[in-house]
């Protein structure tokens, strides 16, 4: 099982460990800074002793890195990681923005996400909305704003999954599930959002700047879209 480094300092931009595999481009870790692609975010990408990562994933409990190359590091070698930090504190100020954009579509209109896709310069979020009203979504974007600048705090914790799956609100996928653990990481964004999430966030959103709405989408009877970036 790769250590989650990530999920203990979202702010940690280099790090030390030890090669635990390396079959061809794979690199796998016994711990890692990297988050890997998953839940809407794209990964992280880096160096790993100046070999450039492109792309990371999860596998089971490990995390493999996807490295340029067919590097020969030895099972044990010691080797020192490095962040694209610029990209990977766009996609956590992109990502918390999402989860308090998310919460107001629900608590005004009850739709639940559809899919996701957070991205260093252009986000996206699904809703399972009927009707479509830009003058609507617009103001829902205010309301964001009007959050994120309060300046709450974001915290993380751990919970039981059936304890979690209790509280309706940890959940506002339409048609998904949070991973089946037994237990579940927590995501809560002041008294605006709560949700189980395994991702990178800031930690106020004060770092998150403003929401601004790009275009929105009809991609269905139920499903509308809507594209944003933060500034």
């Amino acid at each position: 099982m790769t250590r989650r480094l990530f999920w203990e300092d979202m702010y940690l931009k280099e790090f030390q460990a030890g090669v635990v595999a390396c079959e061809g481009r794979r690199v796998t870790l016994d711990q890692t800074a990297f988050n890997p692609r998953g839940g809407g975010l794209v990964s992280d990408v880096g160096t790993i002793d100046g070999l450039r990562v492109i792309e990371v994933v999860k596998e089971g409990e490990d995390i493999v890195h996807f490295v340029d190359g067919e590097p020969a590091l030895a099972k044990g070698k010691p080797v020192h990681g490095v962040l694209d930090w610029e990209r990977r504190y766009r996609i956590m100020r992109m990502h918390t923005a999402a989860h308090v954009l998310s919460s107001i579509v629900n608590t005004e209109t009850g739709a639940l996400i559809t899919g996701n896709q957070i991205s260093p310069d252009e986000s996206r979020v699904d809703f399972n909305l009927e009707g479509f009203d830009r003058e609507k979504m617009s103001a829902y974007v205010d309301k964001t704003n009007q959050a994120i600048g309060r300046g709450l705090d974001v915290t993380t914790f751990f919970m039981k999954r059936e304890e979690a799956l209790a509280n309706p609100g940890f959940v506002k996928l339409a048609n998904a599930m949070p991973p089946n653990l037994d237990v579940l990481r927590i995501v809560k964004i002041g008294d605006v959002d709560t949700q189980a999430d395994g991702g990178v966030h800031v930690q106020n959103t004060r770092e998150i700047g403003r929401v601004v709405a790009l275009s929105t989408d009809n991609k269905g009877k139920n499903n509308r879209r809507l594209h944003f970036t933060v500034q």
